[in-house]
């Protein structure tokens, strides 16, 4: 079994998953796993673990900013107002990924969003209930889905999202904090601990 870190740029060991692009370090250390609270960015990164389904997160994250720029920065008041002249548009934007499912599910999300928002508070409110009870192995993000992320998914899909299953449920889990999924021996794994600690939940 390989070891579950690699060395990063300044020598000290990262999570495995960064070897895979050199963008993906500062990715991993700025990002990935830090406790978020925010609706947008929590709407945005669903709308683009959606978009990475069968398609690699460097290709994702590469087009970040075009996705941001398409979908009006991923404000989902916005958004929930695109008609099929907005998705027909989309579809035409080669700085995205260009699959009618996967924009209009971002629409149709969007809609749901602010319904969510409207009966719950807030999405963060929301999505936080199902943080994770214990912290993940963190050995080599061996698993992809977990028990918080099946049932946070079945709760979308009963809402009426669009392309949340379990798997793109976990990867937004893992980014957003709600679980530190950080191999041990990772450096940034006990910031991310302390960042946890520290987060005040939303209610």
């Amino acid at each position: 079994m390989p070891e579950p870190t690699i060395p990063g740029p300044d020598g000290r060991p990262r999570c495995r998953w960064c070897a895979a692009a050199p963008e993906f370090f500062d990715y991993h250390d700025r990002e990935w796993g830090f406790p978020v609270a925010d609706d947008r960015r929590l709407f945005e990164k669903l709308c683009l673990e959606s978009f990475q389904s069968g398609l690699s997160w460097r290709t994702i994250l590469a087009k970040r900013e075009n996705f941001r720029a398409a979908f009006a920065g991923f404000d989902f008041d916005a958004v929930a107002r695109f008609g099929p002249r907005e998705a027909e548009r989309l579809l035409g934007d080669a700085g995205i990924v260009r699959h009618r499912g996967k924009i209009e599910a971002v629409i149709n999300n969007a809609a749901r969003a602010r319904e969510l928002v409207d009966a719950e508070g807030s999405l963060a409110a929301f999505v936080w209930r199902y943080e994770a009870g214990r912290e993940a192995d963190g050995a080599a993000q061996a698993v992809s889905t977990s028990p918080e992320s099946v049932a946070l998914s079945k709760e979308f899909k009963r809402r009426g999202w669009a392309f949340v299953g379990p798997t793109t449920v976990y990867a937004f889990m893992q980014a957003m904090g709600l679980v530190n999924d950080h191999a041990h021996a990772c450096v940034v794994r006990t910031e991310v601990e302390a960042a946890r600690a520290a987060f005040r939940r939303p209610a």
